[in-house]
């Protein structure tokens, strides 16, 4: 029997990258960065720290402050990899904010918070491939697989 992980992540490395707008990137960014200033906390880039764990990144977040990885979300359909650095701050609040950890089904709580801000269908579809199928490929093959968008 497939599992969850199993069929998104095939959806996810076996899909052809759908080709994105440069309206839609501009929506994107645009979105990106309005949200990413409304993050209240400190986030700070590093190539050496990864959390090992949600309570491990909830008790920095409790303390007003975020690392994150600069190649965590790495798309290149970003004008600058600053816009990969603050969807991931974006998205590692929305799990603190629903306290969801990092499991597939912790993912899909995180995406369904931040899709209910996004301003349109283009960029839910983004969001989902970044946050839900993108992880499940990584759960999959045990390692973060290339950076792609693949349209559910």
């Amino acid at each position: 029997m497939i599992t969850q992980v199993e069929k998104f992540a095939k959806h996810y490395l076996d899909g052809e990258p759908t080709e994105i707008s440069e309206e839609t990137v501009d929506e994107l960014c645009e979105w990106i960065m309005t949200e990413f200033q409304q993050l209240p906390l400190a986030v700070e880039a590093s190539d050496f720290i990864r959390y090992d764990s949600a309570v491990d990144m909830f008790a920095d977040i409790e303390q007003d402050h975020l690392w994150e990885s600069v190649e965590s979300y790495d798309a290149e359909m970003y004008p600058s990899p600053f816009y990969g650095f603050a969807l991931a701050a974006i998205h590692d609040y929305d799990h603190y904010l629903c306290q969801a950890d990092f499991s597939l089904e912790g993912e899909m709580i995180a995406y369904n918070t931040i899709a209910q801000r996004a301003p349109s269908l283009a960029i839910q579809k983004i969001l989902y491939s970044e946050i839900v199928l993108k992880s499940a490929a990584h759960f999959y093959v045990g390692y973060r697989p290339d950076s792609k968008i693949v349209f559910p």
